[in-house]
């Protein structure tokens, strides 16, 4: 059977497009909404911020938020830059250490055979159930029983674990045939060989993906600075963040400064989901199929 004259995935534009463009243009714009209010309440003069009825569009923006925001960090005992350093060290390691460790078990996973593997990979199953909230005691317990306390290890150490990435990691690495692996072995390679030149060109989208979810759920994370951190110049920004408004004693001028807080520590999530959010897409495709 033909189709003349139209193609299923045009790599251009094609007039047949544009019953998808129709429906999908009104829905990106509601979902672009929240963002769109973000940028906007970042840049609101302290008036708009507290209008009644609240105000969606800002009419006269101003950077007296970030202004403020600025000075006020400037005029704390620990420097902003301090908090900034110590959310990428610890964004970075985590991002780093966890991509790596899921890759790894993931690859264990489906490709090797031993004992209990189904077993594991059940537990790990389990563990999606459960809210980082519910061990948050047993956890607690077990960095204050390894002397971690008020280190960066105490920021690393409890996030590493990531559930969701080794199991988007080992469906993908499912869909990866068994005789690519048998071939490399019978050209002498190693397992750690075969992970290396074999899985890791093949699951990049899903490497991302788990990249993604890892910063999304380290810059964002307050627990590690609230909970196991007591030495001020050891917390991360997010926590700083949150902290703006309480330290200030001012909750009108302390609004702005929120506002423009939650600005950047929005921005580095969007940026990062844009550039690769393509292969968000392709791993979540793949994540389903048997």
């Amino acid at each position: 059977m033909s189709y003349q004259g139209t193609k299923i995935n045009p790599s251009k534009f094609h007039p047949s497009q544009l019953k998808f463009y129709v429906i999908l243009i009104p829905l990106a714009m509601v979902m672009m909404l929240p963002i769109v209010f973000i940028v906007f309440h970042a840049f609101k003069p302290v008036n708009e911020l507290f209008a009644f009825p609240p105000q969606f569009l800002v009419h006269h923006p101003t950077l007296a938020n970030f202004q403020q925001l600025a000075g006020f960090t400037g005029d704390s005992g620990i420097p902003f830059s301090r908090y900034v350093f110590n959310s990428l060290f610890v964004t970075l390691s985590v991002m780093f250490l966890s991509v790596f460790i899921s890759s790894l078990a993931a690859y264990t996973l489906s490709k090797m055979k031993f004992k209990l593997r189904a077993t594991l990979f059940e537990i790990n199953t389990v563990a999606l159930m459960f809210v980082p909230i519910a061990v948050q005691i047993p956890r607690f317990l077990v960095v204050d029983e390894s002397g971690i306390m008020d280190t960066y290890l105490a920021h690393i150490l409890p996030l590493l674990a990531m559930p969701i990435g080794l199991f988007l990691l080992k469906q993908f690495i499912d869909q990866v045939p068994d005789e690519l692996k048998e071939a490399a072995v019978m050209d002498g390679a190693g397992e750690f060989l075969v992970f290396r030149k074999v899985i890791i060109p093949v699951i990049k989208p899903a490497l991302a993906t788990v990249a993604i979810l890892a910063f999304q759920a380290v810059w964002n994370n307050l627990d590690t600075s609230s909970y196991y951190v007591n030495d001020e110049s050891m917390k991360t920004v997010g926590f700083y963040m949150s902290t703006l408004v309480s330290t200030n004693g001012n909750t009108v001028a302390g609004q702005g400064m929120s506002a423009a807080a939650s600005l950047l520590m929005f921005l580095p999530n969007l940026i990062i989901f844009i550039f690769l959010q393509s292969k968000v897409m392709n791993t979540m495709a793949h994540s389903g199929l048997k």
